[in-house]
């Protein structure tokens, strides 16, 4: 590929675009970002006319989703190598044409492999677009505006999946399960002319991209797709299996196990031998980046838990439709848009790990009140905890990055985004499965199954065990959040506008 002429060079963009030019870079990744969020969460309302089309069980038809997030989770981790070796523009117009392919190509498919292989596609470039504007805010911008840009990003993030299911819902009602995939086609599109209008060529740091560098580690790669893969399928096959299939899971679950331990291994080698790992062990040697990352994890395995867990049991436990369902969540998202805004501005001048705790601790609380409710209990008050729930992820969402890669030399927060996002996935794929596995266990404890078509104060006595689990980690991520304390005066960063 020829060089991009000197026109697109951060000096020359912010000449051409004035003071207001970091606005502008924010907004052209945070379009690629939202198609690639709604790729991921619109894929659900499509897939009992995806299953009648290709006469496929239940379970199979998962596999479009399941496929997109490993191959999400894996390829975070390859943007900073990619970030290095081909620069901003390139890296981010690469990952939507990867993504304007895979819509396309799984709209016009005419074979369930096709549709799979473009929905791993798709999860793919998803993935590795996803860090890029966490590197772009602690560049970009000073850290009196890393909060407020934060929260605009987040706030247009969220908005993605709150309106994508209905706007997919609906195409599908109109024009069938293609659409769903031609949908982020126009997001794409658009992000493209922005992207090369507003995004510069430079790599992080402000040097140019580095074609000749080392190669990706490939062996890494593939030892954490195959982890990821076991870890995955094998909380499946624990939360369905009975008897042999147990034992499928359990045998899973330790080649996860073995493939994590190899990996740790081969990249702590190649640190030592002087090559670049994919996964840079010394970000944990950050005391606030690493408890920032166990916080990751516990908040991606709540946030994901109770996606889940909120419309089955409202519908399974509570007796309500789907329409009352999708009402009660309705404001909730619209108050967590607001939240995540507001909370931006504090990041600016609160300190960070305090409010992560708030909201850990409101995301608890939510949790735990929904034990108090029952057949009899007001709608009002199923949608008042929901709310409060969702404010105390509008609390998490922009100051999380924040407080873990502030602290970071400026030479690997790249590195520190992509791994930061990899844990949050990682926890989100691992809590749908958790929360499924506790669920099942609980009812059966209690003598009930979601097959029997009534609900009872017993099914709500799993619901309710479940919820508190929740609880329960979003307490043990709040004594990891009390430790993403900064010191007063933040290290200076070697900003992208200045660079």
């Amino acid at each position: 590929m020829s060089a991009l002429p000197a026109a697109s060079s951060v000096a020359a963009l912010q000449a051409r675009f004035g003071a207001r030019y970091r606005w502008r870079l924010l907004a052209a990744v945070m379009v690629g970002t939202m198609a690639s969020i709604m790729s991921s969460t619109i894929i659900n309302v499509a897939i009992p006319d995806m299953s009648r089309h290709f006469s496929l069980g239940q379970g199979r038809a998962q596999w479009a989703t399941s496929g997109f997030m490993v191959a999400m989770t894996v390829a975070m981790l390859t943007t900073p190598w990619l970030l290095e070796r081909y620069g901003y523009r390139r890296t981010y117009v690469g990952c939507m044409l990867v993504l304007l392919a895979g819509g396309i190509g799984g709209g016009l498919a005419d074979h369930f492999a096709l549709v799979l292989a473009a929905r791993v596609v798709e999860g793919l470039a998803a993935g590795m677009v996803q860090p890029i504007p966490a590197i772009i805010i602690m560049r970009a911008f000073a850290p009196h505006e890393q909060g407020r840009a934060s929260g605009l990003f987040g706030m247009g993030v969220v908005l993605a999946p709150a309106i994508g299911p209905s706007v997919g819902g609906l195409l599908v009602d109109l024009f069938g399960w293609r659409s769903i995939f031609f949908m982020v086609v126009p997001l794409c599109l658009l992000s493209l002319w922005m992207a090369l209008r507003y995004v510069p060529d430079a790599a992080p740091g402000g040097a140019p991209a580095n074609r000749h560098g080392q190669m990706i580690d490939w062996r890494g790669l593939l030892l954490a797709t195959a982890g990821t893969l076991c870890l995955l399928n094998g909380l499946v096959a624990l939360q369905e299996g009975q008897g042999g299939g147990r034992l499928t899971a359990f045998a899973l679950l330790g080649a996860a196990l073995v493939a994590l331990l190899a990996f740790l291994a081969w990249q702590r080698r190649l640190q030592a031998t002087g090559r670049t790992p994919l996964l840079n062990l010394a970000l944990f040697g950050n005391r606030p980046f690493a408890m920032g990352s166990v916080v990751a994890f516990i908040y991606g395995t709540a946030l994901f838990g109770s996606t889940y867990l909120l419309p089955v049991y409202m519908q399974l436990g509570l007796n309500l439709s789907a329409s009352h369902a999708g009402t009660v969540l309705l404001p909730a998202g619209i108050v967590l848009a607001a939240t995540i805004a507001g909370v931006g501005r504090l990041a600016d001048r609160k300190p960070t790990w305090l409010l992560v705790s708030t909201g850990l601790g409101l995301l608890a609380a939510s949790f735990a009140l929904m034990a108090t409710l029952s057949l009899a209990s007001g709608l009002w008050l199923l949608a008042l905890w929901t709310v409060l729930g969702r404010i105390g992820l509008g609390f998490v969402l922009p100051s999380l990055n924040l407080g873990s890669l502030r602290p970071l030399d400026p030479a690997l927060v790249a590195q520190g985004a992509s791994a930061i996002s990899f844990m949050r996935m990682l926890g989100g794929a691992i809590g749908v499965s958790l929360c499924g596995i506790v669920l099942e266990w609980r009812l059966a404890a209690h003598g009930d199954s979601l097959a029997l078509a009534a609900s009872s104060p017993a099914r709500l006595a799993a619901f309710n065990e479940a919820f508190l689990m929740l609880a329960a980690l979003c307490l043990v991520a709040m004594a990891a959040a009390s430790q993403l304390r900064v010191p007063p005066e933040p290290r200076p960063l070697s900003h992208l506008t200045k660079e």
